[in-house]
């Protein structure tokens, strides 16, 4: 796994040399055993990940439009690893911009939604950069940088579905619905609808507006820019959004603000992903967002 002995072999001198600091800090002022500037000097931080020069970042590429695969290298698509093809969309581009700016190369890693923050946490990657809400939860388990795009949170339903008029949840009352396994989408939103019918979870977010498509599900929750993504390929789609209505999905901020994962105690690659993002507004983010949209493969 990439990095992932180094990082080991890291941590364990940082044990030995200051048993009383902790990894990404200073020795803990509280130990009178040995000299507090002796003690300091001897704590260690957890490696950034690319000391080679290479941000490992993984992704499904199959989440258009925040990632997709593709054949070819396309409007400035990357190659994914260990395979014939190459990865583009929001995610990517984004990636691209925080290499530039520190000096990085870009690898992508395609990986199943459920295994992403797993290969953060053992080393495997430096980063996912896959859509991800910053939620307390996932907070606990990895350390965010961002966010690095504000995503509301709707409904799309058919144009001939007998809930396309809906103007708020109530309306969407005793319908079947799904959404992607793993989302906040399908575990907090879903349930917020009265008298919902809540079908399986979809495997992926294709799998979700496949569910739609076949009329499997009168609707789906998912998050605007994967609707925006989702009418390029499927124009019979109609967007439910509620906002302003009084009547929409009760959401906090950590369910739309969406970050990018790192390893816990990684401070130094936070921060350096941090010191680009900070530079940017939500129009920009909006504004890179409209362009991997526009590039999207339809069905991709």
């Amino acid at each position: 796994m990439k990095k992932f002995f180094a990082l080991a072999m890291a941590l364990a001198m940082t044990a030995s040399l200051a048993a009383c600091g902790s990894s990404g800090s200073s020795a803990s002022s509280g130990s009178s055993a040995s000299s507090g500037s002796s003690a300091s000097s001897s704590a260690q931080t957890v490696p950034t990940g690319v000391e080679d020069g290479v941000l490992t970042v993984a992704m499904e590429c199959a989440y258009a439009p925040y990632n997709w695969s593709q054949p070819d290298d396309s409007n400035g698509a990357v190659p994914i690893k260990d395979s014939n093809e190459y990865a583009n969309g929001y995610d990517v581009m984004m990636a691209q911009k925080l290499c530039q700016a520190n000096g990085w190369q870009l690898e992508v890693v395609r990986l199943e939604w459920d295994s992403l923050i797993p290969a953060v946490q053992s080393g495997t990657v430096d980063a996912v950069i896959a859509g991800q809400s910053m939620t307390a939860e996932r907070a606990e388990q990895v350390d965010f940088a961002g966010p690095y795009l504000y995503a509301s949170i709707i409904c799309l339903t058919k144009g001939d579905s007998a809930f396309a008029d809906a103007k708020g949840l109530s309306d969407l009352a005793g319908g079947t619905c799904t959404s992607q396994l793993g989302t906040i989408w399908y575990d907090t939103c879903l349930p917020q609808v009265q008298g919902a019918q809540i079908q399986t979870a979809a495997e992926s977010a294709p799998a979700m507006l496949m569910a739609l498509e076949t009329g499997s599900v009168d609707f789906v929750c998912t998050d605007m820019p994967t609707a925006q993504g989702a009418l390029v390929a499927y124009p019979d789609f109609k967007l439910l959004d509620f906002s302003g209505s009084g009547d929409d999905f009760q959401v906090s901020n950590e369910d739309v603000n969406i970050g990018i994962s790192v390893m816990k105690g990684n401070t130094a690659l936070k921060d350096a992903l941090n010191s680009v993002l900070s530079t940017m507004t939500a129009d920009d983010f909006n504004a890179l967002m409209k362009q991997a949209v526009a590039v999207q493969p339809i069905g991709g």
